[in-house]
């Protein structure tokens, strides 16, 4: 098997382990003493490499996370671009200034308040090549698909302008259901011709949320990967696994099995309703 190492090691052949976490810290939100639990629980105690974030309030809040709870993982300033509540905390170094790409959809004025931007960071990978990933959270699954439509073009637009053997990840919350995408066909039209959808290797998960509406589970969180060359950085099929270890980010109230535990501010229970997703990408030594 190919020889690995964690992204911060000095070998020229590593792997970097991708964490899509939902929901992060506001006053409707968990402390973030529970959500550096949940991150923690991944990667031996040492979190993700590149951690993915949405409905994220403030660069502050994003901050207190690192230095209060985090500290000793490594990471780097987060990276968040007001104007919008994606973000992204990460080991790897970056290339280059990180950059917000509005979504506009003209067709529908009055929803401009649940139109996100795209957030796009470029990492330094161990091997020194570099990664683009994208941070995401697309219109909710209330609005018109087509909402959704133009934010899965925006998403094609932005991966055609980097060179074709970039590696590139995008991470969040697309917000499409089970239900529509049956109908619809969104992933299979806008997304694997061109990636590589995590949950299509997760054995046995269930999905990252219970969509109440049409009771059936969604994957609305996703992480979709585009390699590049053959011989790039890969995703690895059975390293995507769902991270719910974590007692708070589970309850029964819902469903009658285990779903996601959204917090609740007066009880002080819960960690997010939505479960995360983690994938790991890795590269074979000569």
């Amino acid at each position: 098997p190919p020889r690995a190492a964690r992204a911060e090691s000095r070998h020229r052949y590593g792997r970097a382990e991708g964490l899509e976490q939902d929901r992060s810290a506001a006053a409707v939100h968990p402390p973030p003493a529970v959500l550096a639990e949940v991150i923690r629980q991944v990667n031996g105690g040492r979190g993700a490499d590149v951690i993915a974030l949405q409905e994220i309030e403030n660069k502050y809040i994003l901050e207190r996370l690192r230095n209060e709870h985090l500290a000793d993982l490594g990471y780097r300033e987060s990276i968040l671009i007001e104007g919008t509540d994606v973000a992204f905390l990460s080991r790897l170094p970056l290339a280059g200034t990180p950059k917000l790409h509005p979504l506009k959809i003209r067709t529908h004025p009055d929803r401009a308040s649940d139109i996100r931007g795209v957030l796009e960071a470029r990492f330094v990978l161990p091997d020194s090549s570099t990664m683009t990933g994208y941070s995401v959270h697309f219109p909710a699954p209330f609005h018109p698909t087509e909402m959704r439509v133009a934010a899965y073009r925006h998403l094609q637009s932005l991966r055609a302008t980097l060179p074709d053997d970039e590696v590139v990840f995008a991470a969040g919350d697309f917000n499409t259901t089970s239900t529509e995408d049956a109908r619809e066909k969104l992933l299979d039209t806008y997304v694997r011709s061109d990636w590589q959808v995590a949950h299509d290797y997760c054995q046995g998960c269930p999905g990252t949320y219970y969509y109440a509406p049409d009771d059936n589970w969604s994957f609305l969180d996703t992480i979709t990967v585009s390699s590049g060359s053959t011989d790039n950085w890969q995703l690895q099929p059975n390293s995507v696994a769902i991270p719910r270890g974590i007692p708070a980010q589970n309850t029964t109230e819902v469903t009658t099995e285990a779903s996601p535990a959204r917090y609740d501010s007066a009880t002080r229970q819960g960690a997010s309703d939505h479960w995360p997703l983690i994938v790991t990408l890795s590269t074979a030594a000569p």
